[in-house]
């Protein structure tokens, strides 16, 4: 079974498409791990799963030159979360829902809370998995001077039960951004690039943005801003791809990974 994917870009091209929380599966040794039932599941997995992210990345690799690398998770992240801090720096650790989660969105316990079998996650999966991401961003700093990581997800139009701070603002993008690792230019080259959309956020009502915990607040070569789309500004109601706007979104990143090849260098 995969368990992520790496799609080559130009070898000139400083910028990888990061797409963590687009996959549902769960491998079947994994599953009887978790205490949900079927229907539980299922509905876990509508309301965490970052749904067809890595068309809409897709859609924006192949609409650049040069074009992108590409690192999708091919794992739903309720086996491990990639883009979690692995120890007491995850403030979601607070609800259970740290790189391993054990409780579901809406706090029902998802797994046992036990320290083995977590450590035993984190090392098939969580680990090896920052590794290539890791080596990655060494791989492009090494063939262009610099990385640039562009974090792709999408989030409910409705809080989940999880987050922690549900009552802000819920645009139709939200920009994640690092104080280290996200310069202004890089800030102000998503607002240009989703400009055509509504409304557009500032770490609301997620913040951050992910880089590979070798390279993180040590390296300035690394840069990195975390795109944050509204889940229905590409799917209906029953979480169905809208084709045309998953195209349209796709350019619009796609135009985000031109101005950041450009301006990292």
């Amino acid at each position: 079974m995969n368990t992520r994917t790496l799609i080559a870009g130009d070898t000139t091209s400083p910028v990888i498409l990061h797409v963590p929380h687009a996959s549902r599966v769960i491998p079947p040794e994994i599953r009887p791990s978790l205490t949900v039932t079927d229907a539980q599941l299922a509905a876990e997995l509508d309301e965490i799963t970052d749904a067809h992210t890595h068309v809409i990345a897709h859609h924006a690799a192949q609409s650049t030159t040069p074009q992108p690398w590409t690192l999708r998770n091919d794992l739903s992240r309720l086996v491990i979360d990639p883009e979690r801090f692995p120890d007491k720096r995850e403030q979601l650790n607070a609800v259970d829902r740290g790189a391993v989660y054990t409780r579901t969105s809406n706090g029902d316990v998802l797994r046992r809370d036990d320290e083995d079998a977590r450590n035993a996650l984190l090392d098939n999966y969580f680990h090896p998995y920052a590794a290539v991401m890791s080596d990655l961003v060494s791989d492009r700093i090494a063939a262009t001077g610099s990385a640039v990581i562009i974090d792709v997800h999408s989030y409910p139009t409705l809080p989940s039960g999880y987050e922690l701070h549900p009552d802000g603002p819920r645009p139709a993008l939200c920009i994640g951004t690092d104080p280290y690792h996200t310069p202004q230019w890089l800030t102000g080259a998503a607002h240009a690039a989703f400009s055509s959309l509504a409304d557009i956020g500032m770490n609301t009502p997620f913040g951050g943005t992910y880089v590979p915990l070798d390279h993180y607040c040590t390296d300035p070569r690394v840069y990195s801003v975390m795109i944050e789309l509204r889940r229905d500004q590409y799917l209906t109601e029953k979480c169905e791809l809208v084709d045309i706007a998953a195209e349209n979104l796709g350019a619009m990143l796609g135009r985000l990974v031109d101005a950041a090849d450009r301006g990292s260098r």
